[in-house]
């Protein structure tokens, strides 16, 4: 039987396959979108006639899609159509995203609206539930979900059981005068987020035992509470294996604010690979309610959000914890539509429709991911037998020749 070996000896001696790199977005209104008309284009213009194959071809090779329990019933004055992913919603574009070749996390807010540091509303028809029903609630819920995808042959390959919960989840209905928020230096409520998290998190473990969980927060520009948030999930033996963390430059801080960050989580919890599942930079004008101008460094232009974008991959990439990159709210595009308000950070440009040269910078962290070690393929051998390009995307089996990862490692087929 030919043996394939690897044909360049200078490759043999590099180090064996890390981690993989996963970059991507949170595409969560994609469907909105392309029911508006919205054309999309490559950066030089030409139509896009499907955005996920294209940003697939592009490099990317994960995808994020948030989840609320009931939209309709939450009446805020801050209601938002934008919240509006049900989980009927969602099945048809995860289901996209799967069979394109991407990884998939699910997000569940826990909330029928946004959930972040401002809000955590129990859903509407939790309201009246003591905590310890609420802890039922929570794990029939998630296992309710995960377990009507898997009918549908949708498995996440990363789930996060809440969102942004710096400060605490399920605080109460909305308009609660003394919501259930934890913070630092106070043991209220810590406890109570603990047994949401462990029961949120079993449902996830039984249903989907090979995903990946994450613990998302939002706190990197204030590293004390940052570090105090992930030591009670330490000490409250939370079961999880990624920190993920939003850094929007605009709110929290120059690009040193992300590198202290991390660099503390890194030597804190070495244990834990770290993602950005939320991140951004305006192609044009100022986002509003922006903390930090950043513009000097980073202009509103296309050329500023890529100088953005390319620094915050060396800002990564110095960071061998970091395995994952999400660029928020990156379908949104207006071209070709009535849609007005425009948000200002997404990866397409709404005057033009064309892809902003970001994406493509963004994508260059998935290139990162590995060396290569000594490898010996075996055709037709028996066991695990997975490919992938390398750019994370699965093949059946090498049809032609160049560099492939086969079963973790990189391996050159002639």
């Amino acid at each position: 039987m030919r043996k394939i070996l690897i044909m360049l000896a200078a490759l043999v001696s590099l180090p064996a396959f890390a981690a993989t790199h996963w970059v991507g977005g949170d595409i969560s209104l994609l469907p909105d979108y392309e029911k508006a008309g919205a054309k999309y284009k490559t950066h030089e213009g030409k139509p896009i006639a499907d955005l996920l194959p294209f940003l697939h071809d592009e490099g990317m090779n994960a995808m994020r899609v948030r989840l609320f329990v009931d939209p309709d019933k939450y009446t805020g004055a801050d209601k938002d159509p934008n919240a509006c992913q049900t989980l009927e919603y969602i099945i048809p574009l995860c289901k996209r995203i799967k069979d394109d070749g991407f990884a998939l996390m699910l997000d569940f807010h826990y909330s029928d609206t946004w959930a972040d540091p401002a809000k955590q509303w129990t859903p509407a028809d939790w309201a009246g539930l003591t905590d310890e029903e609420l802890y039922r609630k929570i794990y029939d819920y998630t296992s309710e979900t995960l377990a009507t995808l898997r009918g549908e042959g949708i498995v996440p390959d990363f789930i996060q059981p809440g969102n942004e919960i710096s400060y605490g989840m399920l605080w109460g209905p909305y308009g609660t005068k003394n919501p259930r928020k934890t913070f630092m230096g106070s043991d209220a409520n810590w406890d109570r987020l603990g047994r949401l998290l462990k029961e949120a998190i079993r449902a996830c473990r039984e249903q989907c035992p090979d995903a990946k969980i994450v613990i998302h927060t939002e706190r990197v520009a204030n590293v004390a509470v940052q570090n105090n948030f992930y030591d009670r999930m330490r000490s409250l033996g939370i079961d999880y294996d990624i920190i993920g963390l939003s850094y929007y430059p605009y709110f929290h801080g120059d690009m040193s604010v992300l590198d202290k960050a991390l660099t503390s989580l890194e030597g804190r919890y070495p244990d834990k690979q770290i993602m950005i599942v939320e991140t951004g930079y305006s192609y044009k004008w100022e986002v509003p309610g922006t903390d930090h101008d950043l513009s000097g460094k980073w202009p509103y232009s296309d050329a500023g959000q890529d100088a953005f974008a390319r620094d915050l991959v060396a800002c990564l990439e110095a960071h061998s914890a970091v395995t994952g990159l999400f660029w928020w709210w990156m379908e949104y595009n207006a071209y070709g539509t009535s849609l007005s308000g425009w948000y200002n950070a997404p990866l397409f440009d709404s005057t033009t429709g064309r892809a902003c040269s970001a994406l493509k910078t963004i994508c260059s962290f998935a290139d990162t991911n590995a060396a290569i070690g000594d490898i010996l393929y075996t055709p037709g051998a028996t066991g695990d037998d997975t490919w992938h390009d390398l750019h994370g995307r699965p093949v059946t089996h090498p049809t032609k020749g160049g560099i492939y990862i086969h079963n973790g490692q990189k391996v050159f087929v002639p």
